[in-house]
């Protein structure tokens, strides 16, 4: 191994197989952190855990948080309906309230002690669904803090969160990851998916996925119930 090492973010989906692969290429000894926080399905975790070791991570740790106990999100309250349309510029009952901010100080925390100082998520601006906390302005804002509230920031050894997928389009993630090998089938995008991974094919994070696809003129291989 390198000492060039990186916490990666993983979600268990497209877009974040996508950032432990091009992390890998860049020759980052990869460390993946997902979290178990109260989600409607468990399935994304064994995406990531299966995402992990296809892509040669380190090492892979999932960390239990209880989001759900707060609600407000359609993704860990049963209780409400994912939607089957696009928001239409207003932010949707998906988005989960602080989510991005407890994930990443997590992740903050475990790269200090791997002395790790990337960070990689994978959020995105263009085909996203209008979350706060998926904005560059917001990565940017976070990356300060990170370097002022960690020893290793205020003694001259700062950290990066880095966003590499921040302007790209669906299609254009889709044709990268297809470059660097991920296997798509691995992964779990749906925000209802059943407990073998299987996508609905309706909800918006599935209708970006699907059109992505096309766009990117690749076979589509989710697996659809």
């Amino acid at each position: 191994m390198s000492n060039k090492r990186a916490v990666i973010l993983l979600s268990g989906g497209l877009d974040s197989a996508t950032v432990l692969a091009s992390a890998r290429a860049q020759g980052y000894d990869c460390y993946t952190i997902s979290f178990d926080y109260g989600q409607r399905h468990r399935s994304e975790l064994e995406a990531s855990r299966k995402i992990s070791a296809a892509l040669g991570a380190v090492e892979h740790k999932v960390i239990g948080i209880d989001l759900d106990g707060m609600g407000g999100s359609a993704l860990t309250d049963s209780r409400l309906e994912v939607p089957e349309t696009a928001s239409d510029g207003e932010i949707p009952i998906t988005y989960v309230p602080a989510r991005n901010t407890v994930f990443l100080s997590l992740a903050l925390g475990w790269a200090e002690v791997l002395q790790a100082y990337d960070i990689f998520i994978g959020v995105n601006d263009v085909d996203y669904s209008g979350y706060p906390d998926c904005r560059m302005e917001f990565i940017q804002a976070f990356e300060r803090v990170a370097n002022l509230a960690t020893r290793e920031g205020v003694e001259g050894r700062p950290f990066r969160i880095q966003a590499p997928l921040q302007s790209m389009s669906k299609a254009d993630i889709i044709r990268l990851g297809a470059q660097l090998g991920v296997d798509y089938a691995l992964t779990v995008s749906c925000y209802q998916a059943d407990h073998d991974g299987r996508a609905c094919g309706v909800c918006e994070s599935c209708q970006l996925r699907k059109q992505g696809f096309i766009n990117a003129n690749i076979n589509d291989v989710t697996r659809y119930f």
